[in-house]
């Protein structure tokens, strides 16, 4: 599962941690140097007598090897970018988590080739489309979190931040194949998946002990309420209505020993 809703402090997707070589055997000699590319060594063709210019001074050589670096980088990360945006784009319009890379080169404008440059396959690509989204989600919770008191107005935060993926059009277009299709994601990505929630759990657990509940197994048992229903009305392509939200969080702050607390002020029109 992953959320999408936009926030103001939406994180970035980190850059790959390397850059896979190109396919075929490399040349005799070659050696694999940072961005995917075979270098041939060669003797020095120079006779020596005539090799005298001096090297770069240490700062200046390190200058240009910067430069040329956070351009590969630069080039790297946009090109991962636009790739994990288009396999959104795909899975949203075809709800699969299975998405062709032929299709999703083509949303993306790139090529097969810049695909395996970043990626080794498609459950790759689905992985780091897994971490973006979780960044953006966890980054959201912490934020909304961050505008209410500590205690249980964090909790209700919380709440109301997973289920805005289900009331929020554009969230849940974005989150249905992932919450429909979640347990065959956890079947086949075990370990992220439980890191992932773990990280959006997180902030929960510390508003829960604020609040005086126990931070594991109640925070555990607000976490599946949250999200069975943020999942059900995906699935269900339902909108949860504010008083459905409410209920939810006064189910379960009672869950914890303390009473609703008010929710948003919504000035000129009744909240819905």
């Amino acid at each position: 599962w992953t959320g999408f809703e936009h926030c103001p402090d939406g994180l970035g997707f980190p850059p790959p941690e390397a850059a896979h070589s190109p396919p075929g055997p490399p040349a005799r000699g070659a050696v694999f140097v940072p961005g995917g590319f075979h270098r041939v060594r060669r003797g020095n063709m120079i006779p020596e007598v005539q090799n005298v210019v001096p090297p770069l001074i240490g700062g200046v050589a390190e200058q240009v090897a910067s430069r040329a670096v956070a351009a590969r980088l630069e080039a790297s990360s946009g090109e991962v970018r636009r790739l994990v945006d288009a396999a959104v784009a795909v899975m949203r319009r075809t709800g699969s988590l299975d998405p062709r890379v032929g299709d999703i080169v083509r949303s993306a404008g790139l090529s097969n080739q810049a695909f395996y440059r970043h990626f080794r396959g498609k459950d790759e690509l689905l992985l780091a489309v897994l971490d973006d989204g979780q960044r953006r989600l966890v980054g959201y919770l912490r934020a909304r979190m961050a505008r209410a008191e500590p205690g249980a107005p964090r909790v209700r935060a919380w709440i109301e931040g997973v289920l805005e993926q289900a009331r929020n059009d554009e969230a849940a277009a974005n989150t249905r194949p992932f919450a429909v299709n979640g347990a065959r994601l956890a079947d086949r990505f075990p370990e992220e998946s439980a890191r992932s929630r773990e990280l959006v759990v997180e902030p929960l657990r510390e508003a829960v002990a604020d609040a005086g509940g126990d931070p594991g197994r109640d925070a555990d048992a607000i976490y599946q309420l949250a999200f069975g229903v943020m999942n059900d009305a995906l699935a269900r392509r339902e909108r949860p209505s504010r008083a459905d939200v409410d209920h939810v969080v006064g189910f379960a702050l009672a869950g914890i020993g303390k009473p609703a607390v008010a929710g948003p002020v919504v000035v000129g029109k009744e909240r819905t």
